[in-house]
């Protein structure tokens, strides 16, 4: 059986197909996140099978309404175990969302239809259902450790229909 060739991308010439993400600016770095705002989830990690389980319990910097950081200039001041996304780490990260766009370009693969850089409105992200608007359930202040195997969701590593389209659904 022969291997299907691979279809040219749209996005060929763009920044994020011609530059290694060594090569990128901060600012184009910076704009690789689609702002969904999936990696401020709290995980749980198995400790037998590595499996990673995302919940809807937030950062306690997260406005879950913006799906921004609230101090995301000294985040990592503020939280412990906040992880700063480095073009080394997105490579072995098992945790960031299938749908992420630093995921997605380390990957060699083009971003979706809703990704900022590509629709040029940041709000495409939530109306495609992709960012945490709306889901998150509480932050890691308010919700104990000990009762976070009660907040597991699976919707963190799913992506609604209408976000995985090739193009924007007709309204």
């Amino acid at each position: 059986m022969t291997q299907r060739p691979e279809r040219p991308s749209e996005q060929d010439g763009f920044f994020w197909k011609t530059k290694t993400l060594e090569q990128m600016s901060s600012s184009e770095w910076e704009s690789l996140c689609d702002g969904c705002a999936r990696c401020c989830l709290e995980k749980l990690e198995d400790e037998d099978t590595g499996d990673i389980y995302f919940t809807h319990v937030s950062c306690r910097l997260l406005d879950a309404g913006l799906c921004a950081c609230k101090d995301y200039a000294n985040r990592s001041e503020q939280v412990s175990d906040c992880v700063r996304l480095t073009p080394d780490n997105v490579r072995t990260l098992n945790w960031l969302p299938p749908s992420c766009g630093y995921r997605l370009v380390a990957e060699g693969r083009d971003l979706y239809w809703w990704h900022p850089l590509i629709s040029g409105d940041p709000n495409t992200v939530h109306e495609a259902g992709v960012s945490v608007r709306g889901r998150v359930r509480g932050t890691e202040d308010e919700i104990p450790d000990s009762e976070l195997e009660d907040h597991i969701a699976q919707w963190p590593v799913r992506l609604p229909k209408r976000a995985q389209l090739k193009k924007p659904p007709r309204s």
